[in-house]
């Protein structure tokens, strides 16, 4: 968000004695006439002044957030002491004084330090009197104490302006809940952390954990609650203002570097810019040429969240170190990764257009700008969202790669999994490595408070300890091992062992290349038909599933959709030519999507799995060609092509490794859903497009594919089958057609294969009677599926077999066969 924050510099003349009056105003969402005063006493820095600025630049972005897009910051005045130099700069006050400032800057309070505290000690919702911070606040790094001093303003203005209280209470730091559990005073109470009693010895301390108290029932008296660097909870202002941001930081980078390392192409040119309400390029292009020019640009990730975001400033910063590089913008690939609003974003929509770059947009988390999609789509972009979690960010990197077509250059991911451990316990887990891939294999561990000890094993027995792993120089709290030369085929094993005193999140993310320029590589693609929808129309997942140009088949194929909550839906695809899935085998796995919880951004990630030598490579040719036209024929004489190549029946199909895969689709936006939506009651079961029906005597026996009580999910309620002679009576009115009894056919799960039998009720059936038949599938709230396929069932009578032959009348073909085998006789 770009404010209009204006900061005015007063010099003061002297302090008058007047009446504490704050004289803030809130004008169309902006906060105007806050003043902040430097005592005379504090010694004269310009970085004072500077980092003043930069707090309430950071503050109002945040503010904005945090209230959203309610308020801000708009007119800041700091009062400059007599004891300072003039400067040219700096205009005289009109009514602004030291006595009546809302912020003052002073030496220490005997009290707080140099803790940041607010004038307090009217009641709830009673505005307070001044907020003190002190300039060894201001001009130290206190990120690890405090966090982002834009974060701190905002926690004190709250008390300031609002009458708010802390969400915490040094006084009572501890209370038993409902559940007769001890409980930190905090708020939300999802924010974990441990209870231990600190003790300290100069700069050195001991933590052991907190005994309870018989008397009180409650911890001891000097436990101390400390939280976990990493959280799941949201912003905290009036507990833990730090809360989010360096968190979010460090899934950020971490993301940032398994991208530069494991996924770009060597000989890419690589340059890096980041933003917030200012850009800066922090690299030029640079040509990736080894591990050294990877880490040229990861020295140079941010270490500290700053507030504010302006998209236009860093595409711009962008096109400007793509320029300073002498490269053209046109064509040329950004990545723009952002959490945070704009509403300035559509002021340079003209001049990304212009630029004619590519630009992919990963959104992060659900307050990232709402417009940005529509970067990716102007200029045919890739478009991702991601929840807070470290894997989405690694799968939507993981997705962008090489527009050259060359899939040999492409990494793919194998391994892609958050794992939250207990403390001081092993997890397991495998992955196989098919004989495609192997090449530039990479298997990286993040974790979120301890490194774990990490041990991975390859087929042959080859093992990898957690010193062969190369930890990250910036503290980004992952490592990482390149697989020497070319990864072994098979599965490979890992453990990891989370060794701090609490669970803590780990991830496991594993990424390969093609085994060579001569192998081609399996690979999974996955997409949405469409990228918005509007309820309740239904979305339809599709995943391709390939070795070169022939599909795979018999695998299991995993879509798991999240939303902005975090809330995912799994669905298992299926390639079986029922449902959303519109050919059977062909390796396009498909489901319908109806699960619309609320509206926003959806993510979409596919996970392929070939387990027990399931998978196999289908060599049949594919539907939806060109005809093969055999011949012409040109003045009565047929003149033939050269013969098609057929596929034998016993090469139709062809086994291949055990393999996985992952692969992220990209994002879709939702609108229209109601609160308290229910699927059930707005989705009709699926359309049954593969029914068949023969006679088996004076029965007819009917075949289809199960559709479900929502499309392809669930169990329809029942079936309605009807049957007639003539074709156009269940074309043109269904309802009308003689009804089956179905009373006993109960509805299986989805995807299963029905079966049923009956006797038609027509008086007479004689040799090639003719009956047509088709189902309907019912659901909740007398819902029902479209009509099915007709399917046809012809009686057919064979005509009796001939009497046995007469010797005499067929002694010529007696005679044959006996010479035949007279003749085989003789060779022999």
């Amino acid at each position: 968000m770009v404010f209009s924050l204006k900061v005015i510099l007063f010099l003061s003349l002297l302090l008058l004695p007047v009446l504490k009056s704050s004289r803030v105003t809130l004008n169309n969402n902006g906060y105007d006439g806050i003043v902040i005063a430097i005592n005379p006493s504090v010694p004269e820095d310009e970085k004072l002044i500077q980092n003043i600025k930069a707090m309430v630049t950071e503050a109002s972005a945040y503010l904005f957030y945090a209230t959203k897009r309610r308020v801000f910051f708009r007119n800041v005045s700091i009062l400059i002491p007599m004891t300072w130099k003039s400067k040219p700069e700096y205009l005289m006050p009109k009514q602004e004084s030291y006595d009546q400032a809302d912020v003052i800057v002073a030496e220490p309070s005997l009290k707080y330090g140099d803790d940041p505290y607010t004038l307090q000690y009217g009641q709830c919702g009673e505005k307070g009197k001044y907020i003190h911070f002190t300039p060894n606040f201001l001009l130290t790094n206190n990120l690890p104490i405090y966090g982002t001093r834009g974060k701190v303003f905002v926690h004190e203005w709250s008390h300031l302006r609002w009458g708010i209280f802390d969400e915490y209470n040094e006084d009572q730091p501890f209370y038993i809940s409902r559940r007769n559990t001890i409980e930190a005073t905090r708020c939300p109470t999802h924010i974990t952390g441990a209870n231990v009693v600190l003790n300290c010895k100069k700069s050195r301390c001991i933590t052991r954990p907190c005994r309870r108290d018989s008397k009180t029932g409650l911890y001891e008296a000097n436990c101390t609650f400390i939280p976990n660097r990493s959280q799941t909870a949201k912003d905290s202002i009036m507990f833990m203002q730090n809360l989010d941001s360096e968190d979010r930081l460090f899934r950020m980078n971490q993301a940032a570097e398994l991208y530069l390392i494991q996924i770009i192409e060597k000989g890419s040119f690589v340059g890096m810019v980041t933003f917030d309400s200012h850009a800066q390029i922090q690299n030029n292009l640079i040509k990736i040429t080894d591990d050294n020019t990877y880490q040229m640009i990861t020295a140079n990730l941010p270490q500290e969240a700053r507030g504010g975001t302006s998209i236009c400033n860093g595409l711009k910063a962008g096109f400007q170190a793509i320029s300073q590089s002498n490269q053209s913008t046109l064509g040329s690939e950004i990545i723009l990764l952002t959490d945070g609003e704009d509403d300035q974003i559509s002021s340079c929509f003209e001049e990304v257009k212009q630029s004619g770059a590519i630009i992919h947009t990963i959104a992060l988390g659900p307050s990232a700008e709402k417009e940005l999609e529509t970067l990716s789509n102007m200029t045919r972009g890739h478009r991702f969202y991601a929840h807070n979690d470290i894997n989405g960010l690694i799968d939507a990197f993981s997705r962008i790669s090489s527009r050259s077509g060359s899939i040999f250059q492409q990494a793919l991911q194998l391994e892609s999994k958050a794992l939250n451990i207990p403390e001081k316990k092993w997890v397991n887990g495998t992955v196989p490595v098919d004989s495609t891939v192997g090449n530039d294999t990479f298997f990286v561990v993040t974790w979120t408070i301890q490194k774990p000890e990490i041990i991975l094993q390859g087929p042959k027995g080859k093992k990898f300890t957690t010193l062969d792993f190369q930890e990250d120089k910036l503290n980004i709290r992952s490592a990482r091992l390149r697989i020497p030369g070319i990864a072994e085929t098979g599965t490979w094993t890992y453990s990891l062992r989370n060794n701090h005193a609490q669970s803590q999140l780990l991830t496991v993310t594993m990424t390969t290349r093609a085994r060579s320029p001569t192998t081609l590589p399996v690979i999974a693609t996955a997409h949405m038909n469409r990228n918005t929808a509007h309820y309740p129309s239904p979305m339809i997942v599709y995943a391709r599933v390939s070795q070169g140009f022939l599909p795979v088949l018999g695998i299991n194929v995993t879509a798991i959709i999240e939303n902005e909550d975090g809330r995912q839906v799994t669905l298992e695809l299926w390639d079986n030519g029922a449902g959303a899935d519109t050919v059977k085998n062909d390796g396009i796995y498909s489901r319908y999507f109806t699960d619309y919880h609320r509206n926003g951004r959806y993510s979409l990630k596919v996970h392929v799995q070939a387990r027990k030598n399931t998978a196999r490579l289908s060599l049949r040719q594919q539907q939806n060609k060109a005809l093969y036209i055999p011949g012409y024929v040109e003045n009565g004489k047929i003149i033939l092509n050269p013969p098609k190549p057929e596929a034998k029946d016993d090469v139709a199909e062809a086994q291949i490794d055990d393999f996985s895969r992952l692969t992220s689709g990209e994002s879709f936006i939702v609108s229209g859903v109601p609160p308290n939506s229910n699927s059930s009651q707005v989705f009709p079961p699926g359309k049954i497009v593969d029914l068949e029906a023969k006679f088996q005597g004076d029965h007819i026996q009917l075949s289809w594919t199960a559709p479900g009580k929502v499309l392809d999910k669930g169990r329809a309620d029942s079936y309605i089958i009807r049957i007639s002679k003539y074709f156009r009576d269940l074309q043109q009115d269904f309802d009308k057609a003689a009804l089956i009894n179905t009373s006993g056919l109960i509805p299986k799960e989805a995807g299963s294969v029905e079966n049923f039998g009956f006797k038609p009720g027509y008086s007479k059936i004689e040799n090639g009677t003719t009956f047509y038949i088709a189902i309907q599938a019912t659901g909740e709230a007398s819902l029902t599926s479209e009509v099915s396929n007709i399917a046809q069932a012809t009686k057919f009578i064979p005509p009796p077999k001939p009497s046995s032959p007469d010797l005499g009348t067929n002694i010529s073909a007696i005679s044959f066969v006996i010479f035949g085998l007279a003749v085989i006789s003789y060779i022999f």
